[in-house]
């Protein structure tokens, strides 16, 4: 096999490309509460968050799926309540997210989670927080393709008596980057709807949700603030998790790609220095004087800029090449 070398042009002979992959992710109601009967719920003994598995989670093929967890403000109404229960781990998993999320202001202080996006807009204080995780959101979530379906009865007992879906719908057209996180739209009841009820963050695959979309016997008797203040962050996420019917979204796998047209002309390539391709100076694999010479090409090797190998493109067949041909191969290296 003999070896020929031959530079590539940074502009005519190499390309660079980006492709976005989208695959449908739906999670319905019954693998997060019923189907496993809650053998894929895992919670902590730290008891700030649960963990929702597509699978009972002690199978070694469970897949994490979700976590589930609530806070609230420091300035929110209800850090003044007395007896709440986690006060104190409440008020940091809110702060943690707004440091992930919102960020710190030129004075160092952090900004509040808005939901208009603005840092002098009204803070949403109290919040659902629902991490996905990177196994199904990839590179990001796909903007516009984000529906949450949720039970938004009065009825404890039959939560799905009445359902409201939230998503991003106006986010093809409008959404922030202010985040440190990425970019973030609001959710919305509608598309003609004007009062957002939470956010999603596309990179960081968070969704913030409010209190707002339930009303009065969010658990039992108590309504949505109540139950923020009484329960655990553990009851809390089992009452959210209960209300959810279905969500849907496409993830987003960006692929990276670079393109080298390595091109042999017509007088390149056509002899080889193979020591049997020539028997005293002829060429052997010739049966009249006057053919052509002719070789096959059956590999591409591309090498750096100091001659070490770096990739390989190994042709399927052999290619006949000679001084009445010219060839471009197409190698693709995709990360």
């Amino acid at each position: 096999m003999a070896t020929f070398y031959k530079p590539l042009a940074a502009v005519a002979d190499i390309a660079s490309t980006k492709t976005l992959i989208h695959e449908v992710i739906p999670l319905t109601g019954t693998i997060v509460s019923g189907t496993y009967s809650e053998l894929n719920i895992k919670t902590y003994t730290h008891g700030m968050f649960q963990s929702v598995f597509d699978y009972p989670y002690l199978s070694s093929s469970a897949n994490h799926i979700f976590d589930i967890s609530c806070g609230f403000s420091p300035d929110s109404a209800l850090s003044g309540s007395t007896g709440v229960s986690q006060q104190s781990k409440k008020i940091n998993i809110f702060n943690q997210f707004r440091q992930i999320l919102a960020g710190y202001g030129t004075d160092g202080a952090l900004l509040d989670i808005t939901s208009n996006g603005s840092p002098t807009g009204t803070e949403m204080s109290e919040l659902f927080i629902i991490p996905f995780s990177r196994l199904l959101v990839k590179d990001e979530v796909k903007k516009g393709s984000f529906v949450f379906t949720l039970g938004t009865s009065t009825t404890y007992a039959t939560p799905f008596a009445t359902t409201a879906s939230f998503g991003d719908y106006k986010a093809t057209g409008s959404y922030y980057s202010n985040s440190p996180a990425g970019e973030y739209a609001p959710l919305y009841a509608s598309a003609s709807s004007v009062t957002p009820v939470g956010h999603i963050f596309y990179q960081a695959g968070v969704v913030l949700l409010t209190g707002s979309v339930f009303g009065n016997n969010f658990s039992g008797s108590a309504n949505i603030s109540q139950t923020i203040v009484s329960a655990s962050i553990n009851e809390i996420s089992n009452q959210l998790r209960r209300r959810i019917q279905n969500i849907q979204f496409n993830n987003t796998t960006e692929l990276n790609s670079t393109i080298y047209f390595c091109r042999a002309n017509h007088n390149e390539f056509n002899y080889s220095s193979n020591p049997t391709y020539v028997n005293d100076s002829q060429i052997v694999v010739k049966d009249v004087a006057t053919t052509k010479p002719v070789s096959y090409i059956t590999t591409v090797g591309l090498y750096d800029s100091t001659n070490n190998l770096v990739a390989v493109a190994k042709l399927s067949e052999p290619l006949k090449k000679d001084s009445s041909t010219e060839v471009t191969l197409r190698v693709r290296l995709d990360f």
